[in-house]
């Protein structure tokens, strides 16, 4: 997770430089932000508003911290605020690191799951607020997120969550192998509204919420040049090929000589998929049977690019080989994993 943190005095910058070490130690990349009288070693100079900075980093970033009052960060959001789906994460703690209270996103985002981490080692409190947390119930979008799956539908995960606040049974099926025992509220019984874990169509709940596994990661390489247009259509139509839907897709991923590639770029944007990147070291390690070209190795420094970055993204294994078209390639794997229920 990319995270952004902001402080506007010189015991929030304390606390926020203890803050950025707890976030690069479990994994984080952090950049903090100060005021330039504040500002310590490896700390950004805040030289603009706070809502042109939040603007920034909601563009940029998956998480921003605040350390300050709630009411700066509210307003200074206030403007970016879209969509569940797209927002990034957003907390606030205050200066004397005592409550750690997540704003936004606290579900899709990883707000809820950020503070809780942090309050653990502040040694603050978590301030949550969301309803099924605090009534220690099933919430559909944490459990998409943890697994992978697309949401085709919010109105219906609403629904979901208002009925197990009600105390009303929500049905649950599942076309994936599952591990561990269903939550409270969920029943494999009969019901009007129930959630289906599928790629296909059918609906077995008069309402169905049907969560998408994205199992698949696509690699891809093109010429140089190549236009978001014509990566887009030809991605679009070897998923037809394979019988693969958009919305099944996890990753777009090459080499890292592409990482800057502005069709491969703009398309991953467009897609709302990550766009991942490797080294011809890291991909020469991936094992397997690839399909080698004397070409790829002599322009990249390894033989296959697309189907190596594929399965190495993945951690699974390989389901269509390199299909090459127009200075243009792709390859598709493919992870094979229970649904969690933790």
């Amino acid at each position: 997770m990319t995270v952004w943190l902001i402080s506007y005095t010189a015991r929030g910058r304390a606390l926020g430089g203890r803050i950025a070490d707890i976030l690069r130690a479990t994994g984080h990349s952090c950049r903090t932000f100060a005021l330039p009288k504040f500002c310590g070693a490896g700390d950004e100079p805040l030289t603009q508003s706070a809502s042109e900075w939040a603007g920034e980093g909601f563009r940029q970033a998956d998480a921003l911290v605040f350390v300050c009052a709630s009411g700066i960060a509210v307003r200074a959001i206030a403007p970016q605020v879209r969509d569940k789906r797209t927002d990034p994460a957003v907390l606030v703690i205050d200066e004397g690191g005592t409550f750690v209270i997540p704003l936004l996103s606290g579900h899709l985002g990883g707000a809820n799951a950020l503070a809780e981490d942090l309050a653990a080692q502040l040694e603050a409190t978590p301030v949550l607020t969301t309803a099924t947390d605090v009534n220690g119930l099933f919430a559909v979008d944490v459990f998409a997120k943890a697994n992978d799956l697309f949401i085709e539908d919010m109105t219906l995960a609403k629904a979901v969550s208002a009925a197990l606040l009600a105390g009303e049974n929500v049905g649950f099926r599942s076309d994936l192998p599952m591990s561990g025992p269903l939550p409270k509220g969920l029943t494999e019984g009969e019901a009007d509204l129930g959630v289906y874990i599928t790629t296909g169509d059918d609906v077995p709940f008069l309402r169905t919420l049907r969560l998408i596994p994205r199992r698949y990661t696509a690699g891809l390489g093109c010429r140089k040049g190549k236009s978001e247009a014509e990566l887009e259509a030809f991605l679009m139509d070897n998923l037809d090929r394979c019988g693969v839907g958009l919305h099944e897709l996890k990753a777009l991923v090459s080499i890292d000589l592409k990482q800057d590639e502005p069709g491969l770029v703009a398309l991953a944007e467009k897609l709302g998929l990550p766009f991942v990147t490797y080294s011809a070291e890291a991909l020469k390690e991936v094992p397997g049977d690839f399909t080698a070209s004397a070409f790829v190795k002599e322009t990249t420094g390894v033989d296959s690019v697309c189907e190596r970055a594929a399965v190495l993204a993945s951690g699974g294994t390989l389901v269509v080989r390199k299909v090459a078209e127009n200075g243009m390639t792709f390859a598709l794997a493919k992870q094979e994993e229970a649904i969690r229920f933790e």
